[in-house]
């Protein structure tokens, strides 16, 4: 009998332990670790920001599902790894043995590289987490009493900026709804080197389709931004020049900011010897295993990909939910192959695709592969999109309550949008 344990309930983790405890022989036991009880679909994270969400209709028990589909869960944050011995230390002490470990943690957020940044102490806000939407929400309650200012972007080194536009444009939306947009100035301050960059040197018509909206939404922008510091009610971020130079300092005035931060690993993996980057991010091979420890598998935000080209202010690429559904796929499929004594043969994609709200309209953008040169570079935004990630949002939670891991991208979404086969694994 084999223990296999995936740390992490996120939008890689569920997936995965479902589809290995669906594809191992009843013998093997699957076991899933989370540092919360509740599962939390963050894409609609942002919604639930402006009060357009409750928690309630955005996660999920974890161990009820789970339970029902014979995979044990232990609702504690994982404090170090053995990798030699094949086990975790949890916090309070308890220890847990594994013969596989799936690693879908997800990131830590770096708001520490930037002083007065983050939620927690600074002066920003985040959309990365439940709780920090909800405390956005918050702080928008009183906002909208004696509006100002709002700040929205993201900082050196972040890599997923669909959520950034997303939340500018819904601010936006829900501004506009109550009579207060004329209110309200709002920049765009992102570390891309132009609008619509995304962490993808561009997808499509991404850079003119975008700017075009924050024109017509009338959001200002600055790029190439190096945020510095936050100060309460300041922002400062130095301008580079395409050669990484400084060309400007800006001092931007805020009541309210949602800035993204920069990912880096969580503690408890970045410290395994030879597990990592510098960034604490694993380093995966093309079937999702580490490259120094072969029972070790890694799926989603936490696994090492190269950003896509330098730039002049760092950017990440992007780990979307196509590519992070994948991928745990794969891991499932290749520990099911190396239990029965098959060579490993499955691997995640490496594309792009994701559909962003914009309040009453939405974008969406596909590239395949995620790094170019590329077979599709497809940018359109329109209401569909925006009705589209509903729909997607009431499918996903539905599918982590009944337990189907099929990756509804490949049956549904990639043929609606009529622009490829069903993608290979």
């Amino acid at each position: 009998m084999a223990h296999i344990v995936v740390v992490g309930a996120g939008l890689g983790g569920m997936p995965a332990a479902y589809e290995l405890r669906e594809l191992l022989p009843a013998e093997h036991k699957v076991t899933v670790v989370n540092a919360t009880d509740t599962f939390q679909f963050t894409p609609s994270n942002p919604w639930v920001a402006v009060g357009w969400r409750q928690r309630a209709e955005t996660t999920l028990p974890i161990a009820p599902y789970l339970e029902k589909k014979g995979i044990a869960f232990v609702g504690k944050a994982v404090a170090a790894i053995d990798a030699a011995a094949n086990r975790l230390t949890l916090d309070g002490g308890d220890t847990l043995d594994y013969d596989y470990l799936v690693l879908t943690t997800g990131p830590r957020l770096a708001f520490d590289e930037v002083p007065g940044a983050g939620p927690h102490g600074g002066h920003t806000h985040s959309v990365c987490t439940v709780g920090h939407a909800e405390m956005f929400f918050q702080d928008y309650e009183k906002f909208l009493q004696d509006p100002g200012p709002i700040v929205i972007g993201a900082m050196p080194g972040a890599s997923c900026f669909g959520p950034a536009y997303e939340f500018a444009f819904i601010v936006d939306a829900d501004l506009r709804k109550r009579k207060l947009r004329h209110k309200v100035p709002m920049t765009y301050v992102t570390s891309e080197p132009y609008i619509g960059h995304l962490g993808l040197g561009g997808v499509g018509d991404s850079k003119s389709m975008l700017e075009s909206e924050l024109r017509n939404h009338d959001i200002k922008w600055v790029t190439n931004a190096k945020t510095t510091k936050v100060e309460a009610g300041r922002l400062f971020a130095t301008e580079l020049d395409d050669l990484g130079a400084a060309r400007k300092e800006h001092e931007l005035p805020f009541k309210l900011s949602m800035m993204l931060p920069a990912f880096k690993g969580v503690d408890a993996v970045a410290a395994v010897p030879g597990l990592c980057n510098p960034r604490g991010f694993v380093l995966i091979d093309e079937f999702q295993r580490s490259k120094a420890h072969k029972n070790i598998f890694s799926a989603g935000v936490c696994v090492a990909i190269p950003p896509v080209e330098a730039t002049p202010v760092p950017t990440g690429a992007p780990k979307t939910g196509y590519m992070i559904e994948t991928m745990a796929s794969a891991i499932a499929h290749n520990i099911v192959d190396e239990l029965a004594g098959r060579p490993v043969t499955a691997k995640g994609t490496w594309n792009a695709i994701c559909l962003a709200d914009m309040g009453d309209t939405g974008a969406a953008f596909v590239a395949l592969p995620q790094i170019p040169p590329r077979n599709v570079n497809w940018f359109k935004k329109g209401k569909w999109v925006h009705l589209a990630k509903i729909a997607f949002e009431k499918y996903f939670i539905r599918k982590m309550k009944t337990g189907n891991s099929e990756p509804v991208y490949e049956k549904y979404v990639l043929k609606a949008l009529g622009i490829v086969r069903l993608a290979d694994r």
